[in-house]
């Protein structure tokens, strides 16, 4: 078992810290200052958004949710969205399966 308590860790803002990686899933903490956001942000994975502090609103497609902790997100492989802090916010991101599919490290396994 692993546990993490992610308000507690020391996160520097722009700098997610990988919690856990391997074949199957990446489990990343990010802190989100107040007003700053992860503009267009799309992955090759699924992911799940989990708001751990403070309060986020993610707009997609011209759809606005806000929330704080506690709220969880879906969002399918390559689905765009913008994840704006509305107040200093602590999120963690699980994104399986990791690598997805068209992910650059992929091409680069495969590539010779």
């Amino acid at each position: 078992m692993e546990t993490w308590d992610v308000r507690a860790l020391d996160i520097e803002a722009h700098h997610p810290k990988v919690l856990r990686s391997d074949a199957e899933s990446r489990a990343i903490a990010i802190h989100l200052p107040a007003g700053e956001q992860l503009q267009s942000h799309q992955v090759h994975e699924r992911t799940y958004l989990l708001v751990v502090d403070g309060e986020v609103e993610i707009s997609q497609d011209g759809r606005n949710v806000s929330g704080g902790a506690g709220l969880l997100s879906h969002f399918e492989p390559n689905e765009r969205r913008t994840i704006q802090a509305v107040t200093d916010a602590r999120l963690v991101l699980v994104l399986a399966p990791w690598p997805g599919e068209g992910h650059p490290s992929r091409a680069a396994s495969h590539s010779g």
